[in-house]
Formats: C-alpha cells, sequence, structure tokens
C-alpha cells in the first residue's frame, strides 16, 4: 500500500467547497480546493471510524478521542474497502458500517454519545446531533425540550473558516440552517436509561421526570451553563422588561446566561452589538437595553433587544471571580476586582468590560419639557418611552425599536385624527431611506413639539411640521368666516316680518280688472225675480255657469253663484 491514500471532491464538516483529502501513517488531512488554510488530523486523536450514506455520497465519520467529531462527505461506494484497509492498518481501528432508519417514524429512542446525541428508530439511527453543534436548550412545555443550534453569525464570531472547531462550525456551512428541534418525552426514567443504559442495572436508581433528566444531561454533555466555566459575577432575580420575567443572570468569560423559573438563554458576548443605559422619566428605575444579532429566541418569538430594569438607589457590594493575573492581563482597564456602587452601574461597567461594548446614553442636547429624557409615547397600541441618543432613536421597552438618524429620510410631525384647535398631543412618523418603510410614534405632549424640532435640527433631520399647517389653513379659515359674517351682518340683525317687508307700490301683474262699475246685488232694487228675463239673459246665465265650473278646483266647492243684472 502507498505511503499516502488521496481522494478528490471531499467535503470538510458540510462546507460549502469541496477539497482533496488525503490519508498517512501519521493521520489525514483535508485542503480546500480553490486554497485555504488545510485542516489535519493527528493519528492518535482517532477513536473510531462510521460509514454510512451521506448527503453527496457515501460519508466517513471519525470520532476523536477528545470528544469531536470529524465528517468527511463525498466518497464513492467502491471506496468502502480501501478506506477500511486504510483505518485498520495505519489507525487500528474498524470502519463500521452504518445504516440509517429510512421508516421516517418522528418517534424512536435518543441515546447520549460520547460526542453526539443519536435518535434511534427500531435501533437503527435516523439522525444524529454533535454536542457541538447545540448552543442552549430550555424546558418547553411539561413534557417537551427545546434544542437551540448555533447559527453562522456565531461560528463567524468564532473564527470558524472551514476547520474544524468552535460551535455551530457545521451549521455555518448551509444557506439554510436548523435553529431549533423538540423532543416531547413523556414518563419517567432513570439516570442509566436517559444515557442509554440497562434499565435493569439502574433499578436501585431514584426516577426521575424523563424530560428534566434529559435536559440535565444534555447540559452536561453539551456543556452548557456553569459547566462551560466558572461565573465571573452573578446577578439574582433581576427584572426584565423584555423578555418579560425575572432572570438570574450568570456572566461568564465569553458569555452569559439568563435562567428563569421556564427559559434559560445562553448568549455570546460576540453577539451583542449594541448597548444603552437609559433612564426612566419617574426617576426611580433605570433600564439596560442590549442589542443582539442574532436575536434571542424563543419559539417562534425573535427578540433583537433584552430590556433589564433596576432601581436607582439599589446599592449592591461585589466581588468577581477572577484572577490577579487576568485582570492585570486580559482585563486590565477593564474591569476591577470590587465593586460597590448602583446595581445598575455595577451590571453595566461588568458587561462593558467583558463584552468589550461602548455604552450609549441619551443625548445631552436634548430633554423634554420635565427636563427628562424619555419621552412618553406609543407605538400602535403599546406605550413606552422614546429616547433620542446620539446617533439613534431608540423606543423601550417593547416593541424595542432602534432607528438610527442615518437609516431616515425625513420626520412628520402631525396630528391624525381629532380637531386641530383642541390638540394636546402630536404624532411623529419617521420615513426610512430605500423604501423600508416608516415607524410612527403617537400621543406625545404638545409641549415637546418645539424641543424635538430643534434637535431634529441640530442632527441635520428633514423635518416636516404638518401641525402648523393644518393651524394656518384652519386660522385663514376661521377669518373668512369672520369676514362673511360681517358683511351680512345688519341683514342678519332685521326681524323677519313676512309680507309686511314688501314694497307698497309694488303692483299684482296677475290681477285683472273687468269693469270699474259695481255689480248690482239682489237686495238692489233694479234686480229681476227669477222667473223674468229674456232668452238672452238665459244663454248668458248659461255660459256664465260653464265658465266658473271651468275655473273651480276639482276637489273644491265651488262658489255659491251671483245672478247677473240684466237691462
Amino acid at each position: 500500500m502507498a505511503a499516502i491514500e488521496s481522494f478528490d471532491n471531499i467535503y470538510l464538516d458540510l462546507s460549502k467547497e469541496n477539497g482533496k483529502c488525503r490519508f498517512a501513517e501519521t493521520g489525514l488531512g483535508w485542503k480546500p480546493a480553490g486554497g485555504g488554510e488545510a485542516f489535519t488530523l493527528d493519528q492518535s486523536n482517532i477513536g473510531g471510524a462510521q460509514w454510512s450514506r451521506a448527503a453527496k455520497g457515501y460519508e466517513v465519520k471519525v470520532m476523536q478521542r477528545n470528544s469531536g467529531i470529524i465528517q468527511l462527505d463525498g466518497f464513492q461506494q467502491e471506496d468502502y474497502e480501501r478506506l477500511g484497509k486504510i483505518f485498520k492498518n495505519w489507525y487500528s481501528t474498524n470502519l463500521e458500517n452504518k445504516e440509517h432508519s429510512l421508516r421516517g417514524w418522528n418517534w424512536g429512542k435518543a441515546e447520549f454519545g460520547k460526542a453526539e446525541l443519536t435518535f434511534n428508530v427500531q435501533n437503527r439511527p435516523a439522525f444524529e446531533v454533535p454536542y457541538s453543534e447545540i448552543s442552549n436548550t430550555n424546558l418547553a412545555g411539561r413534557n417537551e425540550i427545546a434544542v437551540e443550534f448555533a447559527v453562522s453569525e456565531a461560528a463567524k464570531a468564532n473564527g470558524h473558516n472551514g476547520a474544524a472547531g468552535g460551535k455551530g462550525k457545521k451549521a455555518s456551512a448551509g444557506r439554510d440552517q436548523l435553529v431549533e428541534m423538540r423532543f416531547y418525552i413523556p414518563g419517567t426514567t432513570t439516570r442509566k436509561e436517559a444515557e442509554g443504559g440497562d434499565a435493569g442495572s439502574g433499578a436501585d436508581e431514584e426516577e426521575k421526570n424523563a424530560v428534566t433528566l434529559f435536559y440535565d444531561t444534555l447540559i452536561e454533555k453539551a456543556e452548557i451553563g456553569e459547566t462551560a466555566g466558572d461565573t465571573i459575577a452573578t446577578f439574582l432575580d433581576v427584572l426584565h422588561l423584555t423578555p418579560r420575567g425575572r432572570f438570574d443572570i450568570d456572566m461568564y468569560d465569553a458569555s452569559f446566561r439568563l435562567r428563569g423559573k421556564t427559559y434559560d438563554y445562553k448568549i455570546q458576548y460576540e453577539a451583542i452589538k449594541k448597548f444603552m443605559v437609559l433612564p426612566k422619566p419617574d426617576d426611580l428605575h433605570c433600564m439596560l437595553c442590549i442589542g443582539l444579532d442574532p436575536p434571542l429566541r424563543q419559539g417562534q418569538t425573535r427578540y433583537p433587544f433584552i430590556v433589564m430594569q433596576f432601581k436607582q438607589d439599589e446599592e449592591v457590594t461585589l466581588d468577581l471571580n477572577i484572577t490577579e493575573e487576568e485582570l492585570n492581563g486580559k482585563y486590565k482597564d477593564k474591569l476591577t476586582s470590587h465593586y460597590e456602587q448602583p446595581l445598575h452601574q455595577v451590571v453595566a461597567y461588568i458587561f462593558k468590560g467583558l463584552a468589550n461594548k461602548k455604552v450609549s446614553t441619551p443625548a445631552k442636547d436634548f430633554t423634554t419639557h420635565r427636563q427628562q429624557y424619555g419621552i412618553k409615547c406609543s407605538i400602535k397600541a403599546s406605550e413606552g418611552f422614546l429616547y433620542c441618543l446620539e446617533k439613534a432613536f431608540m423606543f423601550v421597552p417593547k416593541p424595542a425599536t432602534y432607528i438610527s438618524y442615518e437609516q431616515t429620510q425625513s420626520i412628520t410631525f402631525s396630528r391624525v385624527g381629532g380637531a386641530v384647535s383642541a390638540l394636546s398631543t402630536f404624532d411623529i412618523t419617521v420615513l426610512l431611506k430605500n423604501g423600508a418603510g416608516s415607524s410612527q410614534f403617537s400621543n406625545i405632549n404638545r409641549e415637546d413639539l418645539k424641543a424635538l424640532e430643534d434637535f431634529f435640527k441640530l442632527k441635520g433631520l428633514r423635518v416636516k411640521n404638518e401641525i402648523d399647517e393644518d393651524a394656518n389653513l384652519l386660522a385663514a379659515a376661521l377669518r373668512e368666516e369672520v369676514m362673511d359674517s360681517s358683511e351680512e351682518e345688519v341683514v342678519a340683525n332685521k326681524p323677519d316680518r313676512g309680507s309686511a317687508d314688501e314694497d307698497d307700490e309694488s303692483v299684482d301683474d296677475d290681477f285683472r280688472a273687468e269693469s270699474d262699475s259695481d255689480v248690482a246685488e239682489e237686495y238692489d232694487s233694479n234686480h229681476e225675480s227669477d222667473g223674468s228675463g229674456s232668452d238672452e239673459s238665459d244663454v248668458d246665465n248659461q255660459v256664465d255657469e260653464d265658465e266658473e265650473d271651468d275655473d273651480a278646483e276639482p276637489d273644491e266647492e265651488a262658489p255659491p253663484k251671483k245672478k247677473k243684472k240684466t237691462a
């Protein structure tokens, strides 16, 4: 057999780029085809190997003696015998042929191995989860546990460049990433059964809730929480506004942990992008706001900001669990061994020293009409406080919203709805650049309008004041109404007297007089009786009756006919 065996088009740990893999008596190595840093594994660190079907062909999984796993994917089926001889002759280990379960069942048995968690279906592995990929775990329900995986941002923060090592090194390889997996674990079990041991051998062992044992074992195996190292400082029962609840804060060398009754969170300091200290307008509390990228996840809910609240007058005395060498070396001019100050200041100083992040505070150029930094307002139905920082807006506590001035295209003062004349509050609409949307802050006190307008102009922001425009339009409309009413003042004050105000000399054009002579009535002496008269008079009387019948209204009774006097 040759001293070196080479294989092309091999992928290391789900890497995006293939490379060349070489085996020798001293160990194995892999180098990307496009050039870059090579990975090597010494022969003394190879503790076992498995052969199985994988995504790009066949995979060789190498178990390291220091509890790590190396995956080499892309081999052909005919390479099995060749690789079996390599591992047996050079590394004194057998290349085990491992077949996966293809039944598609979603129930099985979880076993904790030395380097990975294996989910078996009918004694065959359905999938494996390396402990190095698990970033956190939480009890999500009575019999449910959530396992969170490290994402690519965390892997990049750890300096992963394709070689093995570091949390989340495999998650960074894919464009789509699995971020959480949940297991439903009912019933009770013993510690040995949880780790895959024989049930009979643990008969004398106390039985516990199965999901709790699974949770405790996973924390220990994946080195999550206190097993990851000694705590530098611990703060108990700290009130958090986002996510809501009280959490204990454990601060480690590279991460900090929030421990609550239901959820635990482990967060790397590299994920902290912003750190703000915001005094509350009640002059009693102070809020610490931590911006995270990637955000904190709780099921489907994402929290890009953590908001803590402390009492301003609460004092604390604290000694850090740190050696003098580290204090004078790594944390020189960043931390001190002893603190005796208000609690919110101590937490801020330690976060600043461990995370090496700048602490932002509200801008000194702006205060409200009550000489405070926080402006009481609301986003939709959520009330909170808006702070004007040196380079951004910050609304807390929920939904925590951060808008930098560089992203702002324009700011509009307006009042949507309500009468302008009765204006006591107003709204601010912040329009973002490049069509990124807008945010509206409502119900701001009218007395803060001038101070905000001056501050925005000081920062060089475009400001449009629709409140003044509406007020001017209303004033103009009122002036026109007053002028119109003054012109009609005399007429308006004159009482309405109906027909008495008409001109006395006006002539009724509809009236036509037939004769100026008086008509003889029945009692006149010249009037003849009914029986007298000629035929001509009878005809005239008949004509007059017809005319009067035509002039009468259809529904009205005709007036009594008058007898005309005849000659």
